[in-house]
């Protein structure tokens, strides 16, 4: 999960980061990493890396948090860009393979949120299983194998 955000919106301090935080804490870190990423659009001059590195001390962010590429002059930051976001909060939900698979600018339902995510992990227990399968089968057929050579399943 990637929670862009900017420390001066309202919503992202209210809403965005500390649901992030409860994604964080909620959710196995092994199965779900969440990453926010400070994405500065305007107030470039007080939007500085040390005070972010407040912010995150002041607000308890327990998450790593990666500051976006700023764009050329005052233009939108290169991530933010490249990902086609609204503005922030912005919240992405990327699968194992790397691939965007949910995008929501503003605000999210918790419900609908642990929903994806859970969905999410649902496919990749399902991915998963489905290679221990083609494995365990491939088992079977390797366990009938003799030095006469291993029958065809039919």
């Amino acid at each position: 999960m990637l929670e862009a955000f900017q420390m001066l919106c309202p919503g992202c301090v209210s809403h965005g980061l500390p649901q992030a935080s409860r994604v964080h804490q909620t959710f196995d870190r092994t199965r779900v990493a969440v990453i926010g990423l400070h994405t500065v659009f305007e107030h470039h001059q007080v939007m500085t890396k040390d005070a972010l590195g407040v912010f995150i001390h002041e607000y308890r962010i327990p998450f790593p948090i990666g500051a976006d590429t700023p764009g050329f002059g005052n233009d939108i930051p290169r991530t933010m860009k490249s990902y086609g976001m609204q503005g922030t909060p912005t919240l992405v939900l990327i699968d194992q393979l790397g691939r965007i698979r949910q995008q929501h600018f503003g605000s999210v339902p918790d419900l609908q949120l642990g929903a994806e995510i859970s969905a999410l992990l649902c496919e990749s227990e399902s991915a998963k299983a489905a290679n221990n399968q083609q494995v365990d089968t491939a088992s079977d057929v390797a366990a009938q194998c003799s030095t006469q050579g291993c029958p065809m399943e039919r």
